[in-house]
């Protein structure tokens, strides 16, 4: 059977998530890097917005609805849409449909973009079959798994795979890797001190690792780590799993000193 255009060259919306638009735009654009080498031709609506969790999170179920609608309609001519994060994914695929259930002109749409939308690293090996990528990184990497990620969108063995492929880099698990680093979006402002006891235990577990680096596929959780261990005095670089992959680790780390 012939190759579509489609599945040759897949027109790709890449989500960018807010936390990387204002945080740490060199995400976005790993992210881009991957998905052209991935042999996707790549787009970034301006029109995009958050996602809506924060809102669905608080309770606040109509602006969610609002944003929900916004984003459906940005993203409705793409062959997929992929977000270098596991948790804005995980709201498309998994809250949308349920979010926009019971509205008419909505509820077939969002469920239609649900079963096109992927988190990052998830979409190039399961869709596009990527098995490798050239890069290079000189050091020891341990991985941590949002739950998100983990949980809504299936995301373990993708990222352990190709970043085994890096050339000098060196793969060690944590124990609990699967534990939560204690962001939870609006949770760790509602709960200080729950969020601040949870991510001491994790930053045992990345310490008591003996990685150099500690990687992970939500800026959220990777900013809520950082913060915690430049905090304890730990030198342990933090970065997205997109910037090792994509070779584009030339910038300081998360929460480094410029």
């Amino acid at each position: 059977m012939p190759t579509s255009a489609k599945d040759a060259h897949p027109r790709v919306g890449l989500f960018i998530t807010c936390l990387v638009d204002l945080f740490r735009p060199n995400i976005g654009f790993a992210a881009a890097r991957l998905l052209e080498a991935a042999g996707c031709h790549v787009e970034v609506p301006r029109a995009q917005t958050c996602c809506g969790q924060p809102a669905y999170n608080a309770g606040d179920r109509d602006n969610a609805a609002a944003i929900a609608r916004q984003v459906v309609s940005t993203f409705n001519d793409f062959d997929y849409v992929v977000a270098p994060s596991g948790s804005c994914a995980g709201m498309i695929r998994v809250h949308y449909p349920a979010l926009l259930t019971d509205d008419p002109q909505w509820a077939a749409p969002a469920r239609d973009l649900a079963l096109r939308t992927y988190e990052l690293v998830s979409f190039l090996t399961d869709v596009r079959d990527q098995k490798s990528v050239q890069a290079r990184y000189e050091g020891v990497v341990t991985y941590q798994d949002g739950c998100a990620g983990l949980r809504e969108m299936g995301v373990w063995a993708q990222p352990r795979r190709l970043l085994r492929t890096v050339a000098g880099l060196e793969l060690r698990e944590m124990n609990r890797t699967e534990a939560c680093c204690g962001f939870g979006g609006t949770f760790c402002i509602k709960y200080p001190d729950i969020s601040g006891r949870i991510v001491d235990d994790k930053c045992n577990d990345v310490l008591e690792s003996g990685a150099d680096t500690l990687v992970a596929g939500d800026l959220g959780c990777l900013m809520n780590l950082a913060g915690r261990l430049s905090r304890r005095g730990a030198s342990i670089a933090v970065r997205h799993v997109a910037e090792i992959l994509a070779g584009m680790c030339d910038i300081p780390a998360i929460g480094a000193p410029k």
